[in-house]
């Protein structure tokens, strides 16, 4: 009777591995496939209803060059309205880094520097001299502008007129607009929004993969 009993006991962990084992081959791929660590596909986002393009009209760039903002139709689009003398004029550097990271993929920013709230620099040169020099910057940056009013160059007068939460004038500076590659805004971001913020770069990334 003790030998039975032993053998029945020793047989117990065999028994329990046994188990184990048919418990994972039942789970087989599909249940890899749920696992936590796998990351879920991130869809585009859609423009909101009424949302139009908004890349129309000519600006001058930076080096009083006239640019028609329609040639950047087919990019995704990161619109900032600038200044040199802000709390957030550090974020130059964010913005540079995610244009080099994903300007071969169709990705652009594009820099408008303002005075709308007396924070920028007397001129384009004293701008375009500042950006390179303290940031290294090499994204589009435009010529001196307004951003808000009656005043306000063709693309944000037209971002003006879309709706609110991808539109509507800069309430400061580097208030962030994203644009699909119809030229479209799908996303609005307020000053105080890091650039290169684990959202802002997939929702970049999600863009990019988009076709128009």
């Amino acid at each position: 009777m003790f030998g039975e009993t032993l053998n029945m006991r020793r047989g117990i962990p065999l028994v329990l591995a046994l188990v184990a084992l048919v418990a994972a081959g039942c789970g087989g791929a599909g249940t890899r496939s749920a696992s936590v660590g796998d990351a879920a596909p991130v869809t585009a986002p859609a423009p909101p209803a009424g949302a139009t393009p908004v890349l129309i009209g000519s600006v001058q760039d930076i080096d009083g060059v006239e640019q028609a903002l329609s040639s950047y139709t087919g990019k995704v689009v990161l619109v900032v309205n600038t200044a040199s003398r802000c709390g957030y004029t550090p974020q130059y550097e964010g913005l540079e880094a995610l244009y080099k990271e994903y300007a071969a993929k169709g990705f652009v920013v594009l820099g408008f520097p303002s005075n709308d709230f007396r924070q920028e620099l007397a001129n384009d040169g004293a701008v375009r001299t500042f950006c390179s020099t303290n940031y290294g910057v090499t994204f589009p940056l435009f010529a001196r502008t307004s951003v808000i009013g009656p005043d306000a160059n063709p693309l944000f007068a037209a971002l003006a007129k879309e709706p609110e939460e991808v539109g509507a004038p800069p309430g400061w500076n580097f208030t962030k607009y994203l644009l699909n590659r119809a030229g479209v805004p799908v996303v609005r971001w307020n000053s105080n929004v890091e650039p290169g913020t684990p959202e802002m770069t997939r929702t970049i990334e999600a863009l990019l993969a988009q076709q128009t």
